[in-house]
């Protein structure tokens, strides 16, 4: 089964690499190529999360950087690696906002880039401030998903009010032509996530970021049974598993063990739905990427 990884990120900063090792990967071009041959994993979407040079007075998108370019036109990533542009929230003010989108749709306009990342929590605004607002509008208008950190968030700095699940339910009504990611599920608020996706048909929910580090997969389902019951439990609620897509969050978990993990969280009869066919579905422009891939 071909697989889709819909959430990593792919960077090079010394945190990543040491978060690679301890959960028995190793954080490189080569390492990386390596880990999903052997996982079936054919084609992935990194989450920009580093600052780019350039003009300090332009939200710039923040992209993946592993191999050292940034560049809109060649990243420096492998063709298989595709990227979401992060968005820092709070670079964007009224006067560098027509710049910020420029520069932003220069980017969407190269093959490789094929959404927005949006970090709040990480960010202390709401996903509901108004600057916000024609970035929506521009993956709208690119054709592109905007995948949204929900959730707990890593470390102790972030807010996680501007993170919970239910800020997504005010853009995806006034936005109804935007398609929307709720990434980690929302966790810990299955829940709320599963009922913003419930009511809003322009919301999917990746399910990256649920264990960690150097997991065995029969041990953490034992161990988290009551916890990955509560979850089904909600997925099975919200009855569509065209929904849910399969993400990691390499490097922060182990992907051959993770994968084990989903698998068994996800009936078999819906597997091809939710670790490929989904992905190609939110993510428009991973079709030719990937039959590009397959043709080499």
């Amino acid at each position: 089964m071909k697989i889709i990884d819909a959430h990593i990120h792919y960077a090079g900063w010394d945190g990543f690499n040491e978060t690679a090792a301890e959960s028995g990967q190793v954080n490189t071009v080569e390492g990386v190529a390596d880990n999903f041959r052997k996982n079936g994993v054919v084609m992935a979407v990194a989450m920009g999360a580093g600052r780019d040079g350039g003009d300090p007075a332009v939200c710039r998108p923040m992209t993946p950087n592993l191999a050292g370019n940034t560049t809109p036109e060649h990243y420096g990533q492998p063709d298989y690696i595709a990227y979401c542009a992060g968005v820092d929230s709070g670079a964007i003010t009224p006067e560098n906002t027509t710049r910020s989108l420029e520069e932003f749709e220069r980017y969407l306009q190269t093959p490789q880039c094929v959404g927005l990342k949006f970090y709040p929590g990480y960010h202390h605004l709401y996903l509901s401030d108004p600057r916000h607002y024609p970035f929506f509008e521009l993956a709208a208008a690119c054709d592109v998903p905007v995948v949204i950190h929900t959730g707990d968030t890593a470390g102790t700095r972030g807010h996680v009010k501007y993170a919970h699940p239910l800020t997504v339910d005010e853009v995806a009504v006034d936005f109804p032509k935007t398609r929307f990611v709720l990434a980690h599920y929302g966790n810990p608020w299955i829940v709320d996530a599963t009922e913003v996706a419930a009511k809003n048909e322009n919301v999917s929910i990746d399910l990256s970021g649920l264990a960690a580090g150097t997991i065995d997969a029969a041990v953490f389902l034992k161990q988290f049974r009551g916890y990955l019951e509560h979850m089904r439990v909600w997925m099975d609620y919200l009855g569509d598993w065209s929904r849910f897509l399969y993400g990691s969050d390499y490097p922060l978990v182990n992907i051959g063990e993770y994968i084990k993990v989903i698998r068994a969280i996800v009936p078999e009869e819906h597997h091809e739905a939710v670790f490929c066919n989904n992905a190609l579905r939110v993510f428009p422009k991973l079709k030719p990427l990937l039959k590009a891939e397959e043709e080499k």
